[in-house]
């Protein structure tokens, strides 16, 4: 059916390029014309069957649902997308919230529309146990699709940036777990495209939901003095224009930028200033016509104004991983304040501007027929993110992972022939080597960073020079993981345990369950179907896979005791002999325990339930907290002692003497809720103040601190640790959040925590 035809019908306004797409029915002249006109058909028809399957549905302001689709079709429009982008566009939602397949898509549409709706879909049908593990896979999904085709994950940013524009509508929940998402992988991966425009507002929005207080303060702020820094912006613009007309450079644009408001709170938070001391809250970037002149224009700056030292970056010869170029330089303006100036071509002002989305809108190689995959040289990060994503059992740890991993790389270091290697801050010479080749790290035995031996852990500045010796006998440790810097290092050194020990760590896991299901039938359990299913629902693709798993602590006994018991109960009524899920009390547990001193305390007072009226302590070696799957050991004099389930030291513990424990949900805290000492180590940059702001952070959650050490040393980051009080595990992973949001933050882990 023709857009004509329905245009009656259309109950809500259209932009005018959507009108005039609809209405066009010009004929068809030649090769040219016939693919236009192709063109302009399938946009027509992706809109015309995304009105109609949306009809009678309502977005949460009130207003029809297709209004979303069309502002979504619009922004790739505006990216200089394909018909296909903005087909998809129409298209990214029809498959979630209709009942069209996505084999009707590809039938109607073709496939490449197909795998562009494909890869923004939700997998809103499949039943996750918990939002976090939802949240996973569904960017699991996006990832594998960003490899074939990059502009799967525009077509996703301009969802959600319409999304975030009309956030005000939905639940305060809804807004800050959107809001946080945003900020967290969005507005990162707008980022590392090079999109400019789409990530500054993205953070805007996140900022103005996330600390909504903080964001209009900066409103304010902002236009309180934007008609005098407007004034100032102008002359300094005048007198550069006429210098650059004496030297004969043609300028083709010279134009302020005001910054974003996250940028400026941002910079206020890094260097703890106040508003009234950030002086460039807006640039002047000028444009001119060859990289030649951008260099001349920067010489003409400099003698027109005098330049601060050490304000001057050149990404023009060192481009950034989103291929972002400009020549930035700060100088001290007309009246005496700093003013940050860029310089940059036309083609680089087009790139910084729309990012990847400049490879079609301004390349007529560009276009739908030459996507742009993981294989490109522009996305190593991609490729690494996909290197590991799949080996990730854990779905918290797979987004922390890719959090980590989307934030921008602003370490830039060489090898010894000269190339340039990018590096998150705080990297070393460990994650270099691993970003040169996993067996360069494999077998890594030294450093010299500028010509000198250096520590391994010793981080890497810009522009430093990194040569890595290694050995054929050398092997990753796993020390290392105390202080490589990316997920890419740390996930390659456990591989290597993993696989150099898998036996051990099979017999190991082996050990761990025959204790927990009984040596009886053990050996034929193993290779039952029901052992098969189990592993397959812990994501391994064997039984022998899930033991090795389970010997190196990458997925939990009580994980897969809870799934065995699910495939248990899926199967009954079975004839099959079912082993015990807990281990029975055996003789010699039996009369271990009647040697364990007794408690006067009730059983419905004890917070652990399995050692009522028994006298118990906390293992000090792994100090487990609610939240935490724990065990219990029986010891001779001190009663029963609590560990969490993985802990080492219950290696090598006799099977008689373990306790099967749990934390009691039903204990009573309203009054004076419990709390469990915990011990942190916080790596931060050693600056004035920085533990006072960390003591302030946990002052302000209600933690209370009961002793703090701090060790320095010269040109080395601090390190502090704490001593703390915690009521569960859940806010023990608040409190690391928080700490890990402050910028001086290196790293910060749990002491005695034996799984880590």
């Amino acid at each position: 059916m023709s857009g004509i035809a329905i245009k009656t019908s259309i109950d809500v306004t259209l932009p005018e390029w959507l009108n005039k797409c609809l209405h066009e029915s010009s004929p068809r002249s030649g090769e040219a014309e016939d693919r236009r006109q192709n063109d302009t058909s399938l946009i027509c028809r992706a809109f015309t069957f995304a009105y109609q399957l949306h009809h009678g549905q309502f977005r949460k302001s009130g207003e029809p649902y297709i209004c979303h689709p069309v502002a979504v079709a619009g922004l790739l429009r505006d990216l200089g997308g394909s018909p296909a982008m903005i087909a998809a566009g129409f298209l990214h939602d029809v498959v979630e919230d209709t009942d069209v397949t996505i084999e009707e898509i590809e039938e109607l549409f073709g496939a490449e529309v197909r795998q562009l709706v494909e890869g923004v879909t939700k997998l809103s049908k499949i039943n996750f146990k918990s939002k976090t593990e939802s949240q996973a896979e569904n960017f699991r999904r996006m990832f594998l699709a960003m490899a074939q085709d990059i502009r799967v994950i525009v077509v996703k940013l301009a969802d959600r940036l319409h999304n975030m524009r009309t956030l005000q509508y939905m639940s305060e929940d809804s807004r800050r777990r959107s809001a946080q998402e945003t900020r967290d992988i969005f507005a990162p991966l707008a980022n590392r495209l090079g999109i400019w425009h789409i990530k500054w507002e993205l953070e805007d929005l996140a900022f103005k939901y996330l600390e909504p207080e903080a964001f209009r303060q900066m409103q304010q702020h902002v236009s309180e003095k934007r008609t005098a820094r407007e004034e100032k912006l102008a002359k300094a613009t005048e007198i550069i224009r006429e210098r650059l007309q004496q030297t004969g450079i043609r300028c083709l644009d010279i134009s302020g930028r005001p910054k974003h408001l996250y940028s400026i709170y941002q910079k206020m938070q890094r260097q703890q200033k106040e508003f009234h001391e950030i002086y460039d809250l807006a640039a002047l970037r000028i444009i001119v016509q060859t990289n030649e002149e951008c260099y001349r224009a920067l010489a003409v700056v400099h003698d027109a104004f005098r330049p601060i030292p050490g304000r001057f970056k050149d990404y023009i010869g060192l481009p950034k991983p989103n291929r972002y170029q400009s020549l930035h330089t700060g100088v001290i303006g007309l009246t005496g304040r700093p003013l940050e100036i860029q310089i940059r071509t036309l083609e680089m002002h087009h790139i910084a501007e729309y990012g990847i989305a400049a490879h079609w809108k301004y390349k007529e190689t560009g276009g739908s027929n030459n996507p742009l995959t993981a294989s490109d040289e522009k996305f190593t990060w991609l490729r690494l993110l996909l290197e590991w994503q799949s080996d990730l059992k854990d779905a918290q740890e797979y987004l922390d992972s890719v959090k980590d991993n989307l934030f921008e790389d602003d370490v830039y270091v060489f090898t010894p022939k000269g190339d340039v290697v990018s590096l998150n801050p705080g990297s070393t010479s460990i994650d270099f080597a691993y970003r040169i080749h996993t067996e360069v790290g494999n077998h890594c035995a030294g450093a010299r960073v500028n010509g000198r031996m250096v520590p391994l852990s010793t981080r890497l500045q810009n522009g430093d020079i990194v040569e890595i010796l290694t050995q054929k006998n050398s092997h990753p440790s796993l020390d290392w993981l105390n202080f490589v810097r990316t997920s890419t290092a740390k996930y390659r050194i456990k591989q290597w345990y993993k696989r150099s020990r898998r036996e051990e760590n099979v017999t190991r896991g082996r050990d761990l369950l025959e204790k927990e299901l009984g040596k009886t039938g053990f050996e034929s359990l193993l290779k039952s179907e029901a052992m098969q299913t189990v592993a397959e629902k812990c994501n391994y693709h064997s039984v022998e896979d899930l033991l090795a798993g389970l010997g190196y602590g990458e997925v939990t006994l009580n994980l897969v005791l809870n799934r065995w018991r699910e495939v248990v109960k899926a199967q009954q009524p079975a004839t099959m002999v079912i082993p015990p899920f807990v281990p029975k009390e055996s003789t010699a547990t039996a009369k271990a325990l009647r040697d364990v001193p007794h408690s006067s305390s009730r059983a419905s007072d004890s917070p652990i339930v399995g050692v009522e009226g028994l006298v118990y302590h906390l293992a000090g070696c792994c100090t487990p907290i609610p939240g935490e799957s724990i065990i219990g050991v029986v010891t001779r004099g001190r009663g029963i002692s609590i560990h969490r389930q993985g802990c080492h030291n219950l290696e090598n513990v006799e099977c008689d003497r373990l306790v099967p424990v749990k934390w009691n949900s039903s204990v009573e805290t309203s009054s004076r809720p419990h709390t469990y000492p915990v011990n942190i180590q916080i790596e931060a940059l050693d600056r004035v103040g920085v533990l006072k702001d960390i003591l302030s952070r946990l002052s302000d959650q209600g933690i209370n601190v009961r002793h703090a050490q701090v060790k320095t040393a010269s040109g080395q980051p601090a390190l502090m640790d704490l001593g703390i009080d915690i009521r569960d595990r859940s806010q023990l992973e608040q409190v690391f959040v928080q700490i890990k949001k402050m910028s001086d933050i290196i790293n910060i882990r749990r002491v005695g925590q034996s799984e880590e």
